[in-house]
């Protein structure tokens, strides 16, 4: 269920079940959210996470109608195949390797189903198919400001996400954000901030503020691998890199520092146009 601290930001018809897996990469665990609003007849289930029986089994609860993949990481797609038996829902994700029963999503695709409306974000960076899902009520008007946005790890509720290359890159990822950032300024103005599911850690009440300090935090990054290799030089490794910008990393989570840190000189050494 959801926390008590999460609770008053949730749009009514919006449930998070948090998988029982924390860890250093997944936080307080993964985060599985369940759309059922207005009467609906069946539900959204967006991530069902790790294969874990309980948690399964809250999700399924009622009838699901469909099943959304915000990206590849086992942490959200391990359980696809034991929850599309469980519940002989479709499931569908940006890429086909997700899907079951169903075609693969399109940036931009509206979904209307578990009482809202789903406008399908593709958001590339953290992974190459990474997607965020803004959420609407099913009998908004077409062009009304969302609800939320959930944002799977391209956007997490505490801390920052990884660029986990080389699936992942840099250039996308910030794109990505600015793609966000406009979302969330444009809704402010009209009706309020835009509430952030994120896929781990809690939820945030303001996108376009999480968004601007994400990018503000990826240009410090780039900043300190700048001065890395000016120190270093041009040809550094991402591991002498990595030990210069990242020194007090937790062991548990270099691989991920590592990751970013191939990513940021990629884009660095990316030739200019």
């Amino acid at each position: 269920m959801a926390e008590t601290a999460d609770a008053p930001l949730l749009p009514d018809g919006v449930t998070l079940v948090r998988a029982p897996n924390p860890g250093p990469m997944t936080l307080d665990g993964t985060n599985s959210w369940i759309l059922r609003a207005g009467g609906a007849e069946a539900s959204v289930v967006v991530d069902p996470g790790p294969t874990d029986a309980a948690h399964l089994e809250r999700l399924a609860e009622g009838r699901v109608g469909l099943v959304l993949i915000t990206h590849r990481h086992p942490d959200h797609t391990d359980a696809v195949d034991a929850f599309a038996e469980l519940t002989a829902a479709p499931v569908r994700a940006i890429s086909p390797e997700w899907c079951r029963g169903t075609e693969p999503l399109g940036d931009g695709e509206v979904i209307e189903a578990g009482g809202f409306r789903l406008e399908i974000l593709a958001t590339p960076g953290h992974t190459a198919d990474s997607m965020c899902v803004a959420l609407r009520r099913g009998d908004a008007p077409d062009d009304a400001a969302p609800l939320a946005v959930l944002t799977g790890d391209s956007v997490l509720g505490r801390g920052t996400s990884i660029i986990a290359h080389p699936d992942g890159a840099l250039g996308p990822y910030l794109a990505s954000l600015d793609r966000l950032l406009t979302i969330g300024i444009a809704a402010a103005e009209r009706s309020g901030p835009v509430v952030v599911l994120p896929g781990h850690g809690p939820v945030l009440p303001d996108l376009a503020a999480i968004c601007d300090a994400y990018l503000a935090h990826r240009a410090d990054r780039l900043d300190q691998v700048r001065a890395a290799l000016a120190r270093l030089g041009a040809d550094a490794t991402a591991e002498a890199v990595t030990d210069a910008v990242y020194a007090d990393v937790d062991p548990a989570v270099r691989g991920a520092a590592e990751a970013s840190v191939r990513a940021q000189l990629e884009f660095l050494r990316a030739p200019r146009a």
